[in-house]
């Protein structure tokens, strides 16, 4: 016995095809009709049908909306249409009447057409489109452009029968249609993709040449080349949207220390030298004494940036929450974090601004100095530090060059070599983990324990050779007597597969 079917559809001002649609639909138990805000006649149209129900969202992308609009259903088994398909009488039998197996998803031909005539050409032919599934098994895809019915482990059976494409009346639905879905991809693919001008215009010139030759455009005269320049002109904005997209980023730059403002001073210095300054500099700071705050205060007087003390009184080493206060204080979307005992080159905030990505946080490299070194820079505030200068441990860690670092750039699935005192990384990244963890109170394994849950969270990792250059004064090691106790809490988040700690910075965020 056939299955109960549920169709779902998204609308929006869709009442000239609204019609034709739904009586196309009169056959299937329910219809599920999702509205994103029409000002038109579509919600008083489905009104007028038995077996819809109106549900309303506002637009949050198409793949989350079409699985909001199938969590309305009433049957498992759901057909997603487009509110300008219809089903043919043919393609309506055979999908009522076929035997649906959970192990499938089916999918069926889409004819497309241009107002009344039928395109097979120019990016514009014929397709199988995959629609009808049940909700239990799968869904689509949260993506909110060109989003798609999951198919892992699903077996994919073609259906006779044809669904009706009727997209676009005339040049204006055209347009409106192509800035939406460009500006959709620009949103979508910010700082996942690159772009650049150059870029946009190919992509624009060989999408043309390739629908309209190529995929035989010439042959649909009129409404051939309008598809092939408007699908060219989709390529080029979408490109130039993402070009544009890509170009602003906001960075906080957080500094921690604790009593060494002689140190601080000169970081501070080399802040200011930026080729490229952050948004604002946020001092973390673990309860330094009034000579910290002095040094701060001075620099405040021209700093060429919002400079912001963050302090919390000195009751032990504190960095985790220090840093989490200081993250929460934080209004760049993107933020750089380093210890106040790094002197930055010059291209620092440059380098790591070049090489952020969407869903990534990135280790930095140091630069040792030999303790000689860290005491002529410190009594004259003044260093000239290239690979070839003595005094300097790892030399190809000074190097920076932006071309290297793009070829040498590279994903780790690990936490080996992580050092908090040169990292970068999202702030929503940060506070999907919830920050720092601080319970690890004492020296080490607080930037280990985040990165683990970082990578658990589904956050890439990647170094940065060759960039985000900083060069690390001397000083006496930490003492490490809270170690054994911080590699519990390490081990912890590891063998647990921990993506979130308990105490962490969404106390600084109430």
């Amino acid at each position: 016995m056939p299955q109960p079917i549920s169709v779902t559809i998204l609308a929006k001002n869709s009442q000239e095809l609204l019609p034709q649609c739904l009586k196309a639909l009169a056959r299937f138990p329910e219809v599920i009709l999702l509205d994103n805000g029409s000002t038109d006649a579509t919600v008083s149209i489905a009104g007028q049908f038995p077996n819809v129900k109106v549900f309303h969202s506002p637009f949050i992308g198409f793949g989350p909306l079409k699985n909001l609009a199938a969590s309305h259903a009433s049957h498992d088994w759901v057909l997603s249409i487009d509110s300008d398909e219809v089903l043919t009488p043919e393609l309506t039998q055979v999908i009522l009447s076929h035997p649906l197996d959970n192990a499938k998803a089916y999918r069926f031909l889409r004819h497309n057409f241009y107002g009344k005539r039928l395109i097979n050409a120019c990016g514009w032919e014929n397709d199988y489109v995959l629609r009808l599934f049940n909700r239990k098994v799968t869904s689509f895809t949260d993506r909110e452009v060109h989003e798609g019915i999951k198919t892992e482990g699903l077996a994919i059976e073609t259906l006779p029968g044809i669904l009706n494409h009727y997209s676009f009346k005339n040049t204006d639905e055209l347009l409106r249609k192509l800035n939406q879905y460009t500006t959709l991809f620009a949103q979508e693919h910010r700082f996942r993709k690159s772009s650049s001008a150059f870029k946009a215009t190919y992509k624009g010139f060989w999408t043309f040449l390739r629908n309209y030759f190529l995929k035989r455009g010439f042959l649909y005269g009129f409404e051939g080349f309008l598809i092939s320049a408007c699908n060219a002109n989709g390529a080029f904005y979408k490109y130039m949207k993402l070009h544009e997209a890509n170009r602003p980023l906001t960075t906080s730059l957080i500094i921690s220390t604790y009593n060494w403002p002689d140190a601080l001073e000169v970081v501070l210095k080399s802040v200011a030298q930026q080729n490229e300054l952050p948004d604002e500099v946020i001092i973390a700071d673990d309860g330094s004494r009034e000579e910290t705050r002095a040094v701060i205060e001075r620099f405040q007087q021209n700093f060429p940036v919002p400079l912001r003390h963050c302090w919390h009184e000195d009751t032990g080493f504190r960095l985790a929450a220090i840093r989490n206060k200081a993250m929460a204080m934080a209004t760049g979307e993107y933020l750089l974090s380093i210890d106040g005992d790094m002197v930055l080159h010059p291209n620092f905030v440059k380098s790591h601004k070049r090489m952020a990505r969407a869903n990534t946080f990135i280790q930095g490299k140091r630069v040792l100095l030999q303790p000689e070194l860290t005491k002529q820079i410190l009594q004259s505030k003044k260093w000239h530090i290239t690979p070839f200068s003595s005094g300097i441990i790892n030399r190809f860690n000074a190097v920076s060059s932006e071309t290297l670092a793009k070829l040498g750039s590279k994903k780790r699935p690990d936490i080996k070599a992580i050092r908090g005192c040169n990292m970068a990384f999202w702030r929503a990244d940060v506070l999907r983990i919830n920050g720092f963890n601080e319970n690890i109170q004492g020296w080490g394994r607080e930037d280990s324990e985040f990165a683990i849950r970082m990578l658990n969270a589904g956050v890439e990792r990647r170094n940065l050779p060759f960039g985000g250059v900083g060069y690390h004064l001397y000083h006496p090691e930490n003492a490490r007597t809270s170690l054994p106790e911080n590699d519990k809490i390490l081990a912890y988040a590891i063998a647990q597969k921990a993506k979130w700690c308990e105490n962490g910075i969404d106390k600084f965020l109430r």
